[in-house]
Parts: C-alpha cells; structure tokens; sequence
C-alpha cells in the first residue's frame, strides 16, 4: 500500500544509522513512496547542515546525497499546485505548522484526494505527525537517532562566518 513520507522520514531513508533496516523494512511495506515536491530541498538542507555542523563526515555526506538521488528517482512527487497552496493556507489557520510543513501535508492531503481517513502517513516529526493523526491519517511514526532531530533554527550573528549585514544585500539593486 502507498503512503505519504515526509521530510523527516525520507531523510532517514538517505542517513547511515542502525535504524536504517527498520526503515528500509517499512519502506518495503508502503509502496510507492509519495513526497511532497520540496522534500528533496529540505532534506538536502537537513544534510548539509549536518555536515557544516560536524556531525557528519564529507563521506558521509556524499553517501547521503547518492541515496537521496536514487530515491528522487523511485518515488512519486506532488507538485506545487494553487489547490496545495490553498490547502496549506486552510492548514496554518487550524494547526500550529512550519509554513513548509504546511505545504508538504497540503500536498498529502491532495495525494489522498482531500479524503485522510485510512491513508498512510510517515513522519518522524512529532509535530507534523500530531496534525496528520488530527486530520484523519493512519501515522506511522519514526524514531529519528539524536543527530538527525532537529536542530535549534540558525540565528545569524555577527561573529558567524556565514552572516551577511542586511545593508550588503540590497548593495548594487
């Protein structure tokens, strides 16, 4: 039977963790794999950012980045639509959802053609996970390992390589 994965779980698809069997396991089970069409986006983000973090190696992050590229290949992807985009703004007015996380179960929800009830969803996202149950979804809930959970958001500083003065951004418009 097909299911819904989201960002969350499909990351734990591309990662090299002990838990990767169990999954593999499941993914077997829940056939076609849908995504929501930003989940390659977001969890090339997730990965990357681990690396510039140090929590995994360049090695690592290659590995990661071929396995995400065969799974682009085998899964089926919703595309952005007006009716996702509707759907996610109908959503952040009842559930208390990241804007992209709004759009990727606007995107489940048109998978299951509006219609939840029985309809599997993957997430390891407890967040995301809570919305989907509450609208009707058949959740099965993954179990990230520590490094893949989420991290606290970037806030940008100054005294961080990577922060750029607002005043730089808008130089030569």
């Amino acid at each position: 039977m097909s299911a819904f994965w989201d960002h969350s779980a499909a990351i734990l698809l591309c990662a090299d963790q002990p838990k990767t069997t169990a999954i593999r396991k499941l993914l077997s089970e829940n056939q076609p794999v849908v995504v929501w069409w930003g989940t390659p986006i977001k969890a090339r983000n997730i990965l990357t950012r681990l690396f510039r973090e140090q929590t995994i190696s360049r090695n690592g992050l290659d590995q990661a980045l071929v396995r995400l590229g065969a799974l682009m290949r085998y899964w089926h992807e919703v595309v952005p639509t007006d009716r996702v985009r509707l759907m996610a703004q109908e959503l952040l007015d009842a559930h208390a959802l990241r804007t992209s996380d709004a759009l990727e179960l606007g995107a489940a929800l048109i998978w299951a053609r509006e219609v939840p009830r029985g309809r599997r969803f993957v997430s390891a996202d407890s967040h995301l996970a809570f919305a989907a149950e509450r609208l009707g979804f058949s959740v099965r809930r993954l179990q990230a390992n520590r490094v893949l959970k989420a991290q606290p958001a970037w806030r940008p500083s100054p005294e961080d390589p990577a922060w750029v003065a607002p005043s730089l951004l808008w130089e030569g418009l």
